[in-house]
This record gives C-alpha cells, structure tokens and sequence, in this order.
C-alpha cells in the first residue's frame, strides 16, 4: 500500500494543483493560455530535482494531461489535434461543475501492467519436492534448465504454484489499480493499458491512489474556487470530520480555520453537525421502519461510492438506502438557509463527493467539492503556512458521534449511540463493511435475506473516510487522530430534539 507516503506520484499530484491554484488566484484571462502552456516547462526540465520519467517530452506531455484534469477540463483524445487549452474558456468559471467520468486513465502515463499472471523468479532452487508441479491442476509447470517453469498459454492463475513454494519464489503479477478497485470495473485497451468502464466505476478512486505511475487522476474544481475566492465572492466552507490531523500533527481546528479565512473563505463549518443530524435522523428510522418490520433492513447513505454501487448493482434494494440527507448536504442546506447568497464549499477525503454534488437535487446545495490534498495544494500556492495562523474560536461544536462518522464503522456506531440514548429498550443490529469488494458481499447477503433487522454501514474505502483517495497522511494514523478528536468531544450524543442546529 502506497497511501500516506510521500512518494513522487503524490509529489507530481500535488505540484499540478499547485500550480492550477496560482493561476486561478492569478485568474489573468489575457495571459492564461500562455500560463497554462508554460507550466510543463517549468515542472519538468533539465534542472529538475524530481525526475518524473525516462524522457523530458514523455514527462511534459503527462504534465499537460494532469494541467487538464486539475483544470476541470477532459482529457484529449489520441487520434485527433486538441490544444492544451482547448475549452479553457468555459472553465474560466466559478460555478464549473464536474462532468463524469471523474476517473481518467492518462494513457501516455500507463505502463500497461499485466492483468494478473503468474511468474517464477530467480529464487526457484529447484528443488527435488517441486510442490509447484505436484499442485498445479493444468500441468502448466515444467523443469526447464534446472528450474520450474510456467507455461502462460495452460496457466488458468489459480495461484495453487505460489502457495506451496518453500522458497516464496514465485510471483504474483497483477495490475495494482485493478486489484484495487472492488467492483471489477478496470480492464484492458486493445494496447494492453487500463480502461475504466464507467458503468461499473463508483469514483472511490483507490485505483488512482494504487497506480504507481501515477497513471489515473480525476478532474479537479480549483483553479475555479481560487478565481471565486481572490474575486472576493462570499464563500463559506464546510469540512469533513476526517480534517483532523490532515494538515500536519500540531494543526489545530483554530489554526485550519484561521488559514482558510486567509485563504478567503468567509466562514467555516463543521460536517460533523450535518452528521449528528443525519444520525438522530436514522436512529429514529431504523427504530420505526426496521425494528417493526417495515423494512428488513437500513443501509447507511453517506459514503456515495457504497450508495453508488447498491443503485448500481443491487437495484432491488433501492428502498432500504435511507433517504436522509448525507451530512455535506445536510450542513450545506443549513447554510444556504442563514446565508442565502453564499456559495458552500465542501472540503473532505473523497473523490466521489465530486459527483455527488453534481446531482441536480444537490446542485444548488454545495457549489464547490476539493479534497483536504487540493486544498494543500491552495495553502502552498499561497504561502500559507498553517502554524502561523490561529482563529479566535474553533469549529462549531458537534458531538463525538458526527465526528466518529469519518472512520470505518464510525456511522453506524453513531446511529447505534442514538438509539441506546433515545430508544433504551431497543437492540440495534449492526453490521459494516469496508472497501467495495466487502460491500458487495454484504449487499449480497442482505439481497438473500441474511441481514434482516440488521443497520448495514458501507464504506468505499477501506478503513473509512480517512482512506479517502484525497487524504494526505496514513490511514492507521488519520484513525488514531479521529479517536483522540472524539475522545476531546464536549458532548458524545445529540441531543434528540435536534430539530434546528444553531450554527453560530
């Protein structure tokens, strides 16, 4: 797992939306085409300490693809001339929205790994037992020179050669992003390189942070919100709670708050309190629907890749995703209800709250979804260093159960400390999965009738979202932090005659 290394990839990423951050603060509409063209040289030549590839032009003409995407705009197609800033002028926005497919392969960046194979490498000693062949069910595996050998053309890639080497000299290929992605939506080109089909894509976007290339990226809304932010629009933020910890381990709420009032924003809130709405809301629809038997089951709604993949594959259960509010749009309703010109943005880990936000009953909601590494990215544009700043006063103040929503397993314990608080008497079922594969599992098992009466939470990625693919520190470590955040909670239960949320 590379997620929460520094490695070049992320290196690459986070230049990109720096650079696209500096034009929209910029937002010089006379010079941005040449801006825009000058960019790749200055990320890639001869003096650059980071080399991103074999070749300088290989480089640049991967740079120029990310430029597009981080620019908001599509990737251009291979068979045809499209300049760099062909359709540049449309994005030249502040109210771009995302238009799917958010995942994009970048083909010149893709290295066309194997699907998956199995492959015997140079620790074989051939060894007189030769379990490899003794297991194998198709006779693919021969001596050859002393040492085993696999014939790919009888091979099926059962894998039975690799688990009995005594010497752990056989290698499994598989294609990271593939393996990565839960719901089987990545296969091959007629080149060999990755195509995601976006029928299947949820936009989790474990494939794009499990690419070693750094071959896949999705589109981005920065350079749009810098323009918005530097005309002095009024723009109010709403963070997730998985914020704490993101920006370096002695940044507080105060200090975060501070830098993006530096930044421009006009206020901040926390999602927290959409989540704390969002969880008195469930615990009564699980008391009323589910225990009842209205229902056989409540499935969380929250995490839009899992809710993505239940309309997708499972439409039959269409009926039991709960239909409450998520909390991004739940805080971004109460704050358009205060602030009815102002413009929300949502600031958090995941990918896949890009689409959310484009759906039309959401639109009017949330103008504007970044991750916590984009917004870096408009910190380093800016020179903001984080430490440097301190607000007055701190988030708002949600309870530990909205801020618990941000790990895996954090939604469903919320909705369960609910009902313990208003409904005593009544036992909550809870079961939760993580990562797509495993919430395919589930939603299987629940669509046979083997989860009634139970709370299912679903999260996309693996560990919750602290594993979000716009995170910037470890999983096991944003986790730790989440804890120590709840554990500092004033309060670790709303109240449940939370009807209106005095946000001030």
């Amino acid at each position: 797992m590379m997620r929460g290394l520094d490695t070049t990839v992320r290196r690459l990423r986070r230049k990109v939306f720096e650079e696209v951050a500096r034009l929209g603060f910029k937002s010089n509409p006379e010079t941005l085409n040449d801006d825009m063209e000058a960019i790749p040289y200055k990320m890639v030549n001869e003096d650059t300490k980071i080399k991103y590839r074999e070749s300088v032009y290989r480089a640049r003409a991967i740079v120029r693809e990310r430029l597009r995407l981080a620019m908001g705009l599509s990737l251009r197609p291979e068979n045809k001339p499209v300049h760099l800033t062909a359709g540049v002028e449309a994005s030249n926005i502040s109210d771009k929205y995302y238009e799917p497919p958010l995942m994009q392969v970048i083909p010149s960046a893709c290295e066309a790994c194997e699907e998956k194979g199995y492959e015997v490498s140079n620790m074989c000693k051939g060894c007189l037992a030769h379990p490899c062949m003794e297991v194998c069910p198709k006779g693919a595996i021969s001596f050859v020179k002393g040492k085993s050998y696999i014939d790919q053309s009888k091979c099926i890639k059962c894998g039975k050669c690799k688990s009995v080497c005594p010497y752990d000299a056989i290698a499994k290929k598989e294609r990271p992003c593939q393996k990565a992605c839960g719901v089987g939506a990545i296969t091959s080109d007629k080149m060999g390189r990755a195509y995601i089909d976006s029928d299947k894509c949820v936009s989790c976007g474990m494939c794009m942070v499990s690419c070693p290339f750094g071959a896949i990226s999705d589109k981005s809304q920065i350079f749009q919100l810098a323009r918005a932010l530097k005309e002095g629009d009024h723009i109010i933020a709403e963070i997730a709670p998985a914020f704490y910890g993101q920006f370096g381990d002695n940044i507080t709420p105060r200090n975060l708050k501070a830098a993006l009032m530096e930044l421009g924003f006009k206020e901040v809130y926390e999602v927290a309190l959409g989540a704390d709405i969002g969880a008195i809301a469930e615990a009564h629809h699980y008391v009323e629907k589910v225990t009842t038997g209205e229902l056989p089951f409540l499935l969380t709604s929250c995490c839009p890749s899992w809710a993505m993949l239940a309309k997708k594959f499972f439409p039959d259960l269409i009926d039991e995703v709960s239909q409450e509010l998520t909390p991004m749009v739940a805080t971004a309703r109460t704050i358009k209800q205060e602030h009815p010109n102002a413009k929300v943005v949502f600031i958090g880990p995941c990918a896949a709250k890009k689409l959310e936000a484009m759906r039309r009953s959401v639109r009017s909601d949330v103008d504007f979804v970044v991750t916590f590494e984009e917004l870096q990215a408009m910190f380093d544009a800016k020179d903001i260093d984080l430490s440097q700043y301190a607000a007055e006063s701190s988030f708002h103040n949600a309870t530990g159960a909205g801020r618990g929503y941000a790990v895996a397993g954090g939604v469903a314990d919320a909705i369960k400390k609910c009902v313990n608080t208003y409904y005593p008497d009544v036992e909550v079922h809870i079961e939760h999965a993580e990562g797509l594969a495993d919430c395919k599992k589930i939603l299987t098992l629940a669509k046979a009738g083997r989860m009634n009466g139970c709370l299912i939470e679903g999260m996309g990625c693996p560990g919750g979202c602290v594993a979000g693919a716009g995170t910037n520190i470890p999983v096991a470590k944003a986790q730790k932090k989440i804890q120590d955040f709840v554990k500092a909670s004033s309060k670790q239960v709303p109240p449940k005659e939370l009807e209106e949320i005095e946000l001030k």
